[in-house]
């Protein structure tokens, strides 16, 4: 459709923050930051997200004022991307990648209400599935970006330059997606009534596609905004069930041990383990498109099979697998056997999180009341923001006594949260019974 050459400009624009979505913490470690730092380095991006979202997302449903913000927000992400790269400051690059982050959040929900423009309600869910398709691939074409650039340069340029003028062709490819923006998102004027944020946040509770992103960022600040839209704490935390608290803790636990092993990774790929640029965002690719590839059968197992249980699964083996990096090389001694093996780590890492994805609205919505499973989906969203924040901070305190504590800390938290699943899930078909002998 001509009406959405635009998200071809978006697509663009995700390239350069797949890009630097690795790109940053690897020229981080370059410049010396410390494992410690690069976990506030990973903590502070994933918290940015949110208040960008929040900010951008009521000013656009106010306003109307949604090209501009979008240009708005890929100029900001300019910016902050040329300001790291002139930049060998750990401060200024802690502070220039929130700025990024922030700018990446603040144009989520801006996108979601673009898509909506001109068509029915019934078919929001797959607006949101095309954008999601065309901003995922373009992430992961801006891993294939790093892989190519640094792989290529490293050598000729020397690390560090070559990670500096990839982070200045990011800016480029920001600023050429903003300037397509310009060309092809039509004018706020012509726009269609704007609908009401409820309406969105029924529609994107009902859509279960997923963007093809790295793990490092596994929460939408889009979908935060638009599901907490009318949030009432009150309510909300009133109408918890036992079910959904305990599943609530679990997630705390998950995210908090996602975020102590992707938040101190970056250093230990290239520290301990020596990888070049190139070998790290091919791994991280790996992972990526494990996921990409396995959501559409995360998704036909959920219609099988029970949603706790699946996730269940996914958990597991990702408190195995976090735990399993740090000991690939002890294992095994050899090089390239040992570069292999982690390569089907993060294979299987990839794997593992399209099924807690694919399975995560479905298990709120299971054991959240009617009234409040919108707000839920949005709490959601945010406690694993807020825990994965947590996490990466705690992930680079303790990768400074060792990455084999780290990983372990970090496995350990996962398995917490799936035993906690685990027996929601064995719970599950005596509280369906109780609740029918409750119906008659």
């Amino acid at each position: 459709m001509a009406s959405d050459r635009w998200l071809y400009a978006w697509a663009l624009g995700s390239v350069a923050l797949g890009a630097a979505s690795l790109l940053v913490p690897l020229y981080f470690v370059t410049i010396g930051g410390s494992t410690l730092l690069l976990g506030v380095l990973a903590g502070v991006a994933a918290a940015a997200g949110a208040p960008g979202a929040l900010i951008f997302g009521r000013i656009a449903d106010k306003t109307g004022k949604r090209r501009s913000l979008v240009l708005a927000a890929l100029a900001i992400a300019a910016g902050a991307l040329v300001v790291v790269a002139l930049s060998e400051s750990e401060l200024v690059v802690i502070l220039g990648n929130g700025v990024l982050w922030f700018s990446a959040g603040a144009v989520a929900p801006v996108l979601t209400l673009l898509v909506t423009v001109g068509a029915l309600e019934r078919d929001w869910p797959g607006r949101f599935a095309t954008l999601n398709r065309y901003q995922g691939w373009g992430w992961a074409g801006g891993l294939v970006l790093g892989l190519g650039w640094t792989a290529l340069l490293s050598g000729p340029l020397g690390t560090q330059t070559a990670q500096r003028s990839l982070l200045l062709v990011c800016a480029a490819v920001a600023f050429v997606s903003a300037t397509l923006v310009t060309r092809w998102l039509p004018s706020d004027a012509k726009a269609v009534e704007k609908p009401r944020p409820s309406r969105i946040a029924r529609a994107l509770a009902r859509s279960r596609r997923l963007p093809v992103r790295s793990a490092t960022f596994p929460v939408g600040p889009g979908r935060l905004y638009w599901l907490t839209r009318s949030f009432h704490p009150r309510q909300v935390f009133a109408r918890l069930t036992p079910s959904l608290s305990l599943y609530f803790l679990a997630i705390v636990a998950v995210f908090v041990g996602f975020g102590v092993f992707w938040g101190p990774l970056p250093s230990y790929l290239s520290g301990t383990l020596s990888y070049d640029s190139g070998t790290i965002f091919a791994l991280y690719l790996v992972s990526s498109l494990g996921s990409a590839l396995c959501y559409g059968a995360a998704g036909r197992l959920v219609e099988r099979y029970d949603a706790a249980g699946v996730q269940t699964g996914g958990l597991l083996a990702r408190a195995v697998l976090h735990p399993a990096v740090a000991l690939v090389v002890g294992v095994v001694p050899a090089a390239t056997v040992a570069l292999v093996t982690n390569a089907a780590v993060f294979l299987l890492i990839g794997v593992a999180w399209a099924l807690i994805a694919v399975t995560a609205a479905s298990i709120v919505t299971q054991f959240a009341p009617s009234a409040i499973r919108g707000e839920a989906l949005g709490l959601y969203t945010a406690l694993s923001g807020l825990a994965s924040g947590v996490g990466s901070v705690l992930g680079g305190w303790l990768g400074g006594y060792g990455f084999t504590l780290a990983f372990g800390v970090a496995g350990g938290f996962v398995f917490v949260g799936t035993v906690v699943v685990a027996v929601l899930w064995w719970r599950a078909p005596q509280q369906a019974s109780d609740a029918l002998t409750t119906a008659d």
